[in-house]
C-alpha cells in the first residue's frame, strides 16, 4: 500500500491519539437509518484497526437524533467489548442509561455560544452548567471518566465570530465540573491556524495545559488538516477524527464532515508522529460504510487508496 514519505518536523509530539467519533458523531447526521448491526460492525472494525478510543453512540432522546435512537441495543450487540468505548449523554437520563450497562465512559456536550446552548440542548449559556453539574457529580461518583465537548468555538452559524476569551470562559467551566478533557470544536469548519493557536494560547494563559485538550475540526473550508498541523506545534496530542470523513451536526446546517481519521493519519505518518493505526485497515472500513450509506467516501485519503 501506498504511505507517504516520513520527514520528521522538529518540535512536534512523538505520539497523539487519534480519538474516533464516526459511529457517533460521524452517523448522526444520516438521514436513512443504518442497521444496529452494520453499525457495531463499524465500531469493531475501528477498533481491530487499532483505534485506541472510538465513541460508540449517544444516548439522546430519539426524537432529537433518530439515528442513534438503538443506542442501547449497539451497547448490548458489543457485549464486554463495549464496556470500555465512550458514549455521549445529554443529561441524568443518558447517564441513567449508561449507567445500567455498566459503561465506563461518558461525555457531555456543551457550547461557547447561546444560540447554539439554545439551539441544541434546549438551555441558555449558563443554564448548561446547571443540567451538566448533577450528571458529572453521579458519573465521578460511580467511578466513570468523564469529558468534555465544547462546541462553536471557531465560529458560530448564527452569532459570527466567537471571542476566545468566551470559548475559554466557557470550557474552564466544563472542566470545573470534572471533566478529564476538554474537546475544543470547530463545528462549522471555520477555524484557521493562526485562530488555533489563539485558542490553544487562551487556554493556558487560563491555566488549563494541552495534556488536558483534544480538537476537533471539520474541513467546511478544507481547513482541518492545516489545523490539525497547528495544534501539533501547540503540543497538541489528542485529536478527535472520523472514519472516512463522515460527520455534521443535525443543528448546524453548514456543519459537514468530520476531519477524516485517514487524513489525520496519512499527515501523522509523513511526519514520523507513532498512533498506532492501521491506515489500510480504516480505509477498507470507510470504503465498506461507504457501502452501506450508498455514497462515496469524502476523504481524499480514502479515495486516492481504494481507487489506487
Amino acid at each position: 500500500m501506498t504511505l507517504p514519505m516520513v520527514q520528521p518536523e522538529a518540535g512536534l509530539p512523538e505520539r497523539v491519539t487519534i480519538y474516533e467519533v464516526g459511529p457517533r458523531d460521524g452517523l448522526q447526521n444520516e438521514q436513512a437509518v443504518v442497521p444496529v448491526e452494520a453499525k457495531a460492525e463499524f465500531v469493531r472494525r475501528l477498533l481491530a484497526a487499532g483505534l485506541p478510543v472510538v465513541e460508540a453512540t449517544s444516548f439522546v432522546h430519539p426524537r432529537w437524533v433518530p439515528q442513534l435512537a438503538d443506542a442501547a441495543e449497539l451497547m448490548g450487540l458489543l457485549g464486554d467489548e463495549g464496556v470500555d468505548l465512550p458514549v455521549l449523554v445529554p443529561n441524568e437520563r443518558g447517564l441513567d442509561r449508561a449507567l445500567e450497562l455498566g459503561l465506563r465512559h461518558v461525555a457531555i456536550f456543551g457550547s461557547a455560544t447561546e444560540t447554539f446552548a439554545q439551539k441544541n440542548l434546549n438551555r441558555g449559556l449558563d443554564e448548561q452548567y446547571a443540567m451538566f453539574e448533577p450528571v458529572v457529580r453521579r458519573a465521578l461518583d460511580a467511578g466513570l471518566d468523564v469529558r468534555a465537548y465544547v462546541s462553536m468555538c471557531f465560529g458560530d452559524p448564527w452569532e459570527g465570530t466567537v471571542p476566545v476569551d468566551q470559548v475559554v470562559t466557557a470550557g474552564t467551566r466544563l472542566l470545573d465540573l470534572g471533566a478529564t478533557q476538554l474537546s475544543l470544536g470547530d463545528t462549522i469548519g471555520v477555524g484557521t491556524a493562526g485562530h488555533v493557536k489563539a485558542l490553544v494560547a487562551g487556554f493556558e494563559a487560563a491555566g488549563v495545559g494541552t495534556d488536558r485538550l483534544a480538537m476537533h475540526f471539520h474541513d467546511t473550508y478544507g481547513q482541518a488538516l492545516a489545523n490539525a498541523h497547528a495544534a501539533l506545534r501547540c503540543g497538541i496530542t489528542t485529536f478527535d477524527a472520523s472514519a472516512g470523513g463522515l460527520g455534521g451536526c443535525p443543528y448546524a446546517k453548514s456543519a459537514t464532515g468530520n476531519l477524516a481519521t485517514e487524513d489525520l493519519v496519512w499527515m501523522l505518518t509523513g511526519l514520523g508522529i507513532e498512533h498506532g493505526v492501521d491506515l489500510g485497515a480504516v480505509v477498507e472500513t470507510s470504503t465498506w460504510m461507504a457501502g452501506v450509506l450508498g455514497r462515496p467516501s469524502p476523504s481524499a485519503v480514502v479515495r486516492a487508496l481504494a481507487g489506487a
